[in-house]
């Protein structure tokens, strides 16, 4: 075995692995209670004794977050600004609610401790630290027994030398600490504060995870996906787990990115449905990163790909109102119960929906090792379409239509909200579910193609092998644009250059074979808000174009600050290859054809030829109405719809094509 990836999802653990030179795929139902024991048996199952190397998406601590299962954790900043995280911001984010409330924060007041110390914001000390003050806030954390501590001074990042004494102290208690001005060292209190105190909320817990699965197998190496689409050692997993929140998706959108610029496709809009949740990221030439996010309404100020996520998937639930609308999602049956067709689940699921309209085969689910369970499935139909009124099939179309309806707002705002005409996209399809959504949604939104590539179902786990590693560093600077400011601004980057190529060495990377990245938070003065622009020697007119384009207008007329300074330090992995495959002619080889199977679209029943994938080659050409059968998805052709396989085995799909004369069998 040389190296596997693996995604934990809500309902299936996902694994791609290559061994004799050869890939394959393997999927396991998750186990939420605990969700290291999927990943242990699929890994003991596909390497037995043999040494591997492993890269890990991991959701533990985005729902230790999530849950609000994370560690005891206190905070401790500066005397007089312990209610810092209790305030927060002013914004409401529903204006028009009457009944908002902000969420509880993650740490009590009672457990916020004050130490007399203070950094004024030129960097210049106002009071001293003071040993005493110090001392006895240590004592107060060892009494209450708390399992991680979160230290964040104001501007610490201009001084750091009073959290570094403060976290001396506290690790004499054998206590884990995490720093604000390691975790983000940037201004702005309160997002350096929530950051600083979700990376001591949820390490504790993916510390003790990575051990789990460290100890129970012996991987020759052990790496973690970030939310930035790099990856970094588990060891640093461990003590910066707040970059890991979004490891899963993150990997979907790099192995996204990657699989399109094979195939010479750089805008994509990627949709990615699973079990519990749809993903979707738009893909214009670039990975787009974001250092704006907010998980379980608080602010988390490290870069992230931009990702937008709703709680629509396959296990998401049908919950009818009093008034007998339809609603479908955020909850999910995920593995346990699992949908109904799974054998134990109870409620309606999308993924029931799907087989109760034929789109789903129920003896080639995961490659024929799942069978689904039709029989049960329909008694529950019809006994629900009796109490709505409703048809069984109108019941099935409602919660696929309404399902519809919530991933397509989704794309609308990673795209038109933000002044981006979808039409010019292709919508590249992945997940286990994606596929018997996409063209409907691409019609919905006037995409005119759909991309669908080789395992759909585990494309998150290759993109975790595809993945850098990446390293991402920030400053706060606020230095007003001027002439001749370029080689202060190289001279602010030198220690950031020299910290990220000492940590890529410590991880095997020779200078040769490190990308520098660097970038800058600008605005006009007076703003409140920052652009990221590439850092060259035209930074100035790049930031005016793109302020132009985000927001209509440019000001080169008006004075300009930096106020951060980032960088992003980028190891080159060594990624897997594929070959393209030479054109075998358009009609696909007769074995491909394995019967025929009535699927339900728009009320009216249709033969749809099933097909499976793997028997299909370069050039070939599958007319809707078609079911294309593989080992992690399965894909829905409707009608009017041409699909042809592209050198690289990815589906291209036509939605409004005129196919009545391709080759059927």
């Amino acid at each position: 075995m040389e190296i596997i990836g693996v995604d934990t999802g809500g309902t299936f653990t996902d694994f791609i692995y290559k061994q004799n030179g050869e890939w394959g795929v393997f999927k396991l139902l998750s186990t939420p209670s605990n969700p290291a024991e999927s990943v242990l048996e699929g890994l003991r199952k596909l390497t037995g004794t043999t040494e591997f190397q492993v890269v890990h998406g991991s959701t533990v601590a985005t729902n230790a977050l999530l849950e609000r299962k994370g560690a005891v954790t206190a905070l401790v900043t500066n005397q007089g600004f312990e209610d810092i995280v209790a305030i927060g911001r002013q914004n409401r984010r529903e204006l028009y609610n009457p009944g908002y409330r902000k969420p509880t924060p993650m740490v009590p007041q009672s457990l916020c401790f004050g130490v007399d110390c203070r950094i004024t914001s030129s960097g210049d000390r106002e009071r001293p630290f003071d040993e005493a003050s110090a001392a006895r806030v240590a004592e107060q954390l060892e009494q209450a027994q708390v399992e991680s501590v979160a230290i964040c001074f104001l501007f610490s990042y201009l001084d750091p030398g009073d959290e570094i004494r403060m976290g001396e102290l506290i690790r004499e208690l054998n206590i884990p600490v995490s720093l604000s001005h390691k975790v983000l060292a940037e201004f702005r209190e309160y997002e350096r504060t929530s950051t600083t105190l979700i990376n001591a909320y949820v390490s504790p817990i993916m510390g003790r995870y990575i051990r789990h699965i460290q100890k129970a197998l012996k991987a020759k190496a052990f790496r973690i996906m970030q939310s930035n689409g790099g990856t970094i050692s588990a060891a640093a997993a461990m003590t910066e787990s707040v970059k890991t929140i979004l490891s899963g998706p993150a990997g979907g959108a790099v192995g996204a990115f990657e699989t399109g610029r094979m195939a010479n496709r750089n805008k994509l809009i990627s949709f990615d449905m699973g079990g519990t949740s749809t993903d979707v990221a738009l893909l214009d030439n670039a990975l787009p990163l974001t250092s704006e996010s907010t998980i379980a309404g608080f602010p988390v100020k490290v870069p992230m790909i931009d990702i937008h996520t709703v709680g629509a998937g396959g296990g998401s639930m049908l919950a009818i109102n009093p008034q007998g609308a339809f609603q479908v999602g955020p909850e999910s049956a995920g593995a346990t119960p699992g949908p109904i067709c799974y054998g134990t689940g109870e409620r309606i699921t999308v993924t029931d929906a799907n087989l109760f309209l034929g789109r789903l085969v129920p003896d080639h689910f995961l490659g024929g090792t799942m069978a689904l369970d039709f029989d049960r499935l329909k008694t529950v139909f019809e006994a629900t379409a009796e109490q709505t009124g409703l048809t069984p099939m109108a019941l099935a179309q409602g919660v696929i239509s309404v399902a519809n309806a919530v991933m397509e707002k989704a794309i609308r705002v990673i795209s038109v909200e933000r002044g981006v005409d979808p039409s010019g996209f292709t919508l590249f399809s992945f997940g286990g579910a994606g596929g018997l959504h996409a063209v409907d949604l691409a019609r919905q939104m006037n995409i005119p193609t759909v991309m669908v590539p080789k395992n759909p179902g585990t494309l998150s786990a290759m993109g975790m092998l595809m993945a850098d590693v990446i390293k991402d560093y920030s400053l706060t600077v606020m230095l007003a644009q001027e002439a001749g400011l370029f080689p202060r601004l190289d001279q602010c980057f030198a220690p950031l250059i020299k910290t990220g190529l000492a940590a890529l060495a410590a991880e095997g990377f020779d200078p040769d074979s490190v990308i520098i990245e660097p970038f800058l938070d600008m605005r006009y003065k007076g703003q409140s808000f920052e652009l990221m622009v590439p850092f060259d020697l035209d930074y100035e007119e790049r930031f005016h174009r793109l302020h132009e384009k985000s927001y209509g207008y440019a000001g080169r007329n008006k004075a300009v600050e930096i106020v951060n300074i980032r960088l992003r330090a980028r190891g080159i992995s060594e990624k897997p290859v594929f070959e393209p495959e030479p054109f075998q002619g358009k009609t696909p080889d007769p074995s491909a054809f394995v019967g025929q199977q009535q699927v339900i679209f728009d009320s009216i029943p249709h033969g749809a030829n099933l097909i499976l994938r793997s028997r299909l080659r370069n050039g070939n050409r599958i007319p809707g109405p078609a079911i294309v059968l593989e080992y992690s998805a399965t894909l829905v052709i409707p009608p009017g719809a041409l699909a042809q396989v592209d050198n690289f085995g990815n589906l291209i799909i036509t939605c409004n094509s005129n196919s009545k004369n391709e080759v059927a069998p």
